[in-house]
């Protein structure tokens, strides 16, 4: 796992507040008074011991102090987080990216189809979101564009992740499905909002937020692909109580830093049965007498999440290609 981000405090007359959006760059920080400051990082901080491409995230709470005439900032210590959501890019430089600081939850926006998310990409932010010790939820969005083949998937895959223990919504803000849910999940809490690029993520916000108007564009007719609408991540509050944290669409989720021993234990379904097995370091792949293995023979484990779980422990697929059939045994 990765350490938690602090700098040395030797510096005076500091501002402290909140980063609620980032560019890369430059971040946009608010302080309790509720006044925005522009400011960017020293380029030695993105040096000294950060693996990350962004040794600042959105939700950080920082310590910066003001540069003389321009009314900008140098964001000078990075506090303690009380926890992250990291992942690795699907790029060639594989490089780590921390999404988001400090939440409550982390919510994954998924579609059946315009656009298909697959589950193995599901199930890698759900072990993410695990090992990291932050309560997630799945909302499976545009429910009123599926045909029967569709909605059948779609229930199947409900009861795959409420049989794992997870939260899920179904919404459709055509048909105005599921948005008091969906509001009241968000209330009074810090979320943080993921998925692919054309799942609907800004207009299930505008939704249950008509205030923000964020900006929405169609998916592609060829390739029913998503078009990129979110182009940083930025926190907005809530009227109705609780903040977002809305995210680039993201293609591919990679783990960072995880042994095969303790992946399972991030499978909350594969987690409880590992205290049948014979042998208490059973990775549950041939080992004899294994009560994951006897599950998934009894049909009592989904054979979806047992294959992104072999993946991950064998460091095979990719969340991006992964197109093997959901029903197959």
């Amino acid at each position: 796992m990765f350490k938690l981000v602090s700098f040395d405090l030797e510096y005076t007359n500091m501002l402290e507040g909140t980063v609620i959006k980032s560019t890369g760059s430059w971040y946009e920080i608010k302080t309790k008074e509720e006044i925005v400051y522009r400011c960017r990082i020293p380029g030695r901080l993105r040096l000294k011991d950060i693996k990350t491409t962004n040794p600042v995230a959105v939700g950080d709470e920082v310590l910066f102090e003001l540069e003389k005439g321009s009314g900008e900032g140098i964001i000078r210590t990075i506090k303690d987080r009380r926890n992250y959501i990291i992942r690795k890019s699907v790029n060639l430089s594989r490089q780590a990216q921390i999404i988001a600081a400090n939440i409550d939850q982390a919510i994954l926006i998924a579609t059946i189809e315009y656009p298909k998310t697959f589950p193995e990409f599901i199930d890698r932010f759900l072990v993410t979101a695990e090992a990291y010790d932050i309560p997630a939820a799945v909302v499976f969005n545009k429910t009123d564009l599926y045909d029967t083949t569709m909605r059948e998937e779609l229930e199947f895959l409900t009861y795959v992740y409420k049989d794992a223990g997870y939260h899920l919504l179904h919404t459709s803000v055509a048909k105005k499905q599921g948005l008091d849910d969906f509001k009241n999940l968000l209330r009074n809490k810090i979320s943080l909002l993921s998925g692919h690029s054309g799942v609907g993520k800004s207009s299930l916000i505008n939704a249950v937020e008509p205030a923000l108007d964020l900006k929405t564009t169609a998916i592609s007719d060829t390739h029913r692909q998503g078009q990129h609408t979110t182009t940083f991540a930025e926190m907005f509050e809530l009227g109705f109580g609780g903040k977002i944290i809305d995210t680039p669409g993201i293609k591919g989720f990679g783990l960072v830093d995880m042994e095969k021993e303790e992946i399972g234990d991030y499978f909350p379904e594969i987690f409880r049965l590992k205290k049948k097995c014979r042998f208490n370091n059973c990775l549950h792949l041939e080992e004899p007498d294994c009560a994951v293995k006897e599950a998934i023979d009894q049909g009592r484990l989904a054979p979806s999440r047992y294959q992104t779980y072999i993946n991950l422990v064998l460091g095979q697929g990719d969340d991006d290609t992964y197109r093997k059939d959901i029903y197959a045994t």
